[in-house]
């Protein structure tokens, strides 16, 4: 009878340990269950963007992947920089004004390439014969393998005269490093070593 009796207790003993054992490895599933969940929640929570209205509604919309926009970022930026520096009016302060936008999108090289050009006395020429200068960028090649990114840029130059309009064919290249947004910076990149490899006349149309 006594040994009945510890053979029972063993035997609650055992189906006690048993039981603690399951609940936790029950209760393990459920916290990896719990965790695994609330990290998927979170990621989806950071795909999100919320958006004002000017100020009054509040718009939600989706983002996407940032290295899925980097490079359309990245030929924006180089695109934007060279309409701001090659687009000149006979007016010095509209000259000097897309200059300083320039400038925040590029470092040194660029300031230096346009106080060559002013020692020169180009832009002086620009104003006093009344030149419009305009660019359209056709391609720019961006080689995302290697950082900083080496960049390529082909153009057209169109100097409209009251006589003529002069095409030139226009190539730089530069590189391109991560920097910090902002409202001068929007992409959030800057040019490094900007050069100009190319620069000649393709045609001349008289007016």
């Amino acid at each position: 009878m006594e040994f009945k009796t510890l053979r029972n207790i063993e035997n609650s003993f055992r189906q006690i340990r048993l039981y603690a054992i399951v609940f936790a490895l029950l209760c393990i599933v459920v916290t990896g269950y719990v965790i695994w969940k609330s990290y998927s929640f979170a990621e989806a929570q950071r795909q999100k963007i919320y958006v004002l209205d000017n100020g009054k509604s509040l718009m939600l919309a989706l983002s996407q992947d940032a290295a899925i926009n980097r490079p359309v970022e990245a030929r924006e930026h180089v695109r934007r920089f060279h309409e701001l520096f090659f687009t000149l009016a006979p007016d010095k302060n509209a000259i000097e004004s897309n200059m300083k936008r320039a400038f925040n999108l590029a470092d040194r090289s660029a300031f230096d390439y346009y106080k060559d050009l002013s020692e020169k006395g180009y832009y002086n020429r620009i104003i006093s014969g009344n030149v419009q200068q305009r660019i359209e960028v056709d391609s720019v090649r961006c080689d995302f393998n290697q950082y900083p990114y080496v960049v390529k840029t082909f153009a057209k130059q169109f100097i409209i005269r009251s006589s003529n309009v002069t095409e030139r064919g226009l190539v730089t290249s530069c590189f391109l490093v991560n920097s910090v947004r902002s409202d001068n910076n929007p992409q959030g990149f800057n040019i490094e070593k900007f050069r100009v490899l190319e620069n000649r006349d393709i045609q001349v149309v008289e007016r």
